[in-house]
């Protein structure tokens, strides 16, 4: 298997232990407190797209500077993203405080549309750093 691959399943393994481990933290009914609960799945989240930056390019995303990954982004594009997963979020946080009033099935509901959430934008980060890593790949040295 090729350099790329392996980063590709190490990141798919990353993005699928981070869904389901969001979708069961969801799944627990937290009536009243689904709003401190998705901060909490947000940290959760940075860490996953913290650790994705780091498989393909062995380095921590902290350490890169803002205003550069701002500049690789495009400003508009980060502003986008930014604003859909924050709607993403409080929709999420909505619609499990609705579903813990339903009980088990509602549960199971909750645990289904935060893992969804949660591995399509870890699929979509995914993208973006395997485009970056062929570019970077392709240039010269």
């Amino acid at each position: 298997m090729s350099s790329l691959g392996k980063k590709r399943l190490e990141v798919a393994l990353a993005i699928a232990t981070c869904a389901i481990g969001s979708g069961g933290a969801s799944a627990a009914p937290t009536p009243g407190v689904e709003v401190p609960k998705q901060v909490i799945l947000t940290a959760s989240d940075v860490a996953m797209y913290t650790s994705i930056w780091k498989i393909y390019f062995q380095e921590d995303l902290s350490s890169k500077q803002v205003i550069e990954m701002l500049a690789e982004l495009g400003l508009v594009t980060a502003a986008a993203a930014g604003t859909a997963y924050i709607v993403s979020k409080a929709t999420t946080a909505i619609l499990c405080e609705i579903t813990d009033w339903i009980g088990p099935m509602g549960w199971g509901v909750a645990a289904a549309i935060a893992g969804s959430i949660t591995g399509l934008f870890g699929a979509a980060w995914a993208v973006y750093c395997d485009y970056l890593y062929c570019q970077k790949e392709l240039q010269p040295a």
